[in-house]
């Protein structure tokens, strides 16, 4: 599988002006853990991610500093962590050193990037521009999720789109964790979940997509330490 195959395309992106407030606001209402920064001209400048913001958080106290880290510290190294501390946009923050590939890059060249870099997720570009993201959970779902059939015909596509769609806007969804299949009309969701609640809600969910003649669940209990940790 490739990158294309792989990637998620219903991405949230924010420009390098948003405010910080409003950034960790989004971050908290949709459940996710990392938002693209992209530029006017639709390039992309950086990303943002919950580690950022927890680095900010803790930059923000001052602490005394001895006089060897005083002999050793660095203008420039002092002053950008500086701005990423007090800073009051996301261009002040972001990540610009970004870890990408293109859309023909393999599952296993995606994973090497991973592994490499110690990153969670891979943002794929076409000439520079944020096309979809690969995150760990993507290349778990490749892995684990049953092969679709040759069989599968386009309304079954349309459901499943539609229930991945959905899952999308529900941050207790965690389409991350767990993922939809379609056949003949019968949706069935796959994965990790914990929680009764959500699986409950997620038969729910799927029983209000226009075309599904049934809803089965086929998820477990998560394994401790699944998905690494941040």
């Amino acid at each position: 599988m490739r990158a294309k195959d792989l990637m998620s395309t219903e991405v949230v992106t924010v420009s390098p002006e948003t405010p910080m407030a409003a950034l960790a606001r989004l971050l908290a209402d949709r459940g996710i853990s990392a938002v693209p920064v992209v530029e006017a001209d639709g390039k992309v400048a950086g990303i943002v991610t919950e580690a950022d913001l927890v680095r900010r958080l803790a930059g923000t106290e001052e602490r005394p500093r001895g006089w060897f880290r005083n002999l050793l510290a660095s203008a420039p190294g002092d002053a950008g962590r500086y701005a990423r501390a007090h800073g009051t946009t996301v261009r002040d923050v972001m990540t610009t050193n970004l870890i990408s590939a293109g859309e023909e890059a393999t599952a296993e060249e995606i994973a090497r990037l991973m592994e490499e870099h110690r990153v969670k997720r891979v943002l794929v570009l076409r000439e520079g521009r944020l096309v979809g993201i690969v995150s760990r959970a993507d290349l778990l779902e490749a892995m684990l999720a049953p092969s679709e059939t040759p069989a599968a015909g386009a309304e079954d596509a349309r459901i499943r789109r539609a229930v991945q769609a959905a899952m999308a806007e529900q941050s207790w969804a965690k389409p991350y964790f767990i993922w939809p299949t379609v056949e003949r009309g019968v949706v069935t969701f796959h994965g990790f979940c914990g929680a009764p609640e959500v699986t409950r809600a997620l038969r729910v969910l799927a029983e209000a997509v226009p075309g599904a003649q049934g809803v089965e669940m086929r998820i477990e209990a998560p394994p401790p330490s699944l998905f690494g940790a941040e």
